[in-house]
């Protein structure tokens, strides 16, 4: 890693990846009782996942969920569907265990952490939330930057606090982080199109469900942004502080930090995947600990997925962000393992082999 960064612990060393496990389970792979490649992208789950874990017999013991919250600024133009008091509503419904990613981490058995970096409603109430209180959300990023550069600090920490928490109680975790924030489609599409040199109208979306004319006024809203600060942009970082949210910097922390210390992730919709879009060009050998769960509705997300060369394993027209997609996906890779550990060879079921 050639670049040095200003947080100390952003410039620690990754976690190895060991081919060799990789190449040993693609050899099994090859041996078990089914025509060659039949399994598809299970025996890829299956591969990669064995050269992350340093094993063998890949499993996917635990899962970890994290929401990230947080409000933005860009909100005040009407860029959502939603008024701004759903980020804190929702967040509420998260502490009830009311919300989407609720039902799927209970019926995965996962860990779920809600965390709020920043809202204009007050939530230090909530003894289920984790309250991190950087800023009534973030600036309005179509007349000024959208954070100081302590708030990009500090969320980035957020996050990589995160994640070692995690790795304190569970030493094969798999990590999917979620995030909420009303009008965060919009800080993520500026985000994309300033990280790829794309305009607007490429990637603006619906997001929450914006009819023609309300995705119309978002676009050019971004536009209006970009042309304020793109050219001032120099690295990712920079590109985050001026258009990025707290929820988004934290995510992308997170993604780093699992890199660092050797936990897989499982990236969820478009949100999610901006974070990733963003720690892979801080980073590029963070990709390498990454799994793309779902292409979601959002108008952007498979130029985005292009652009990082990611498979997603499912398209099922969601897009309701929260981590819900990649919590979908996780019998996917416990399917993968289990095929890869249980299945018999062609020797041990004494089945004749193709001719």
């Amino acid at each position: 890693m050639s670049q040095k960064f200003p947080y100390e612990w952003l410039n620690q060393p990754f976690a190895a990846i060991d081919e060799s496990f990789a190449q040993r389970v693609q050899a099994r792979q090859a041996q078990l009782t089914k025509p060659p490649g039949s399994l598809g992208r299970l025996e890829d789950i299956a591969i990669q996942l064995a050269a992350l874990q340093h094993t063998d017999r890949p499993s996917i013991d635990s899962v970890h969920i994290t929401v990230f919250a947080g409000d933005h600024g860009i909100a005040a133009e009407n860029v959502s569907a939603f008024p701004q008091s759903v980020t804190v509503e929702m967040i509420k419904n998260f502490a009830r265990g009311g919300a989407a990613i609720n039902v799927l981490a209970r019926s995965h058995h996962a860990s779920l952490e809600v965390i709020n970096l920043g809202t204009v409603d007050d939530t230090s109430s909530i003894t289920a939330v984790k309250n991190y209180h950087l800023g009534r959300g973030t600036a309005n990023f179509l007349h000024q930057p959208a954070m100081t550069s302590e708030q990009l600090e500090s969320a980035l920490q957020i996050g990589c606090d995160a994640i070692d928490r995690i790795q304190q109680n569970d030493q094969n975790p798999l990590f999917i982080g979620g995030e909420m924030g009303i009008a965060n489609t919009t800080s993520a599409t500026a985000l994309a199109c300033c990280a790829l040199n794309l305009p607007a109208e490429r990637l603006t979306g619906a997001g929450t469900g914006l009819d023609m004319q309300g995705i119309a006024h978002k676009t050019r809203v971004i536009a209006q942004a970009l042309a304020l600060h793109c050219n001032k942009v120099g690295s990712p970082l920079e590109s985050l502080r001026r258009l990025g949210g707290f929820e988004i910097v934290a995510l992308a922390g997170a993604y780093l930090r699992c890199a660092q210390i050797g936990i897989p992730v499982l990236i969820d919709g478009f949100i999610s995947t901006v974070a990733a879009l963003m720690a892979v060009s801080m980073i590029p050998e963070t990709q390498r600990w990454f799994i793309y769960s779902h292409v979601s509705e959002e108008k952007g997300h498979r130029i985005i997925l292009q652009h990082l060369n990611a498979r997603p394993l499912l398209d099922l027209q969601m897009r309701l962000g929260e981590g819900s997609g990649a919590a979908v996906a996780i019998h996917l890779l416990r399917s993968a393992c289990q095929l890869h550990n249980e299945m018999a060879t062609f020797s041990e079921a004494a089945v004749s082999q193709k001719i």
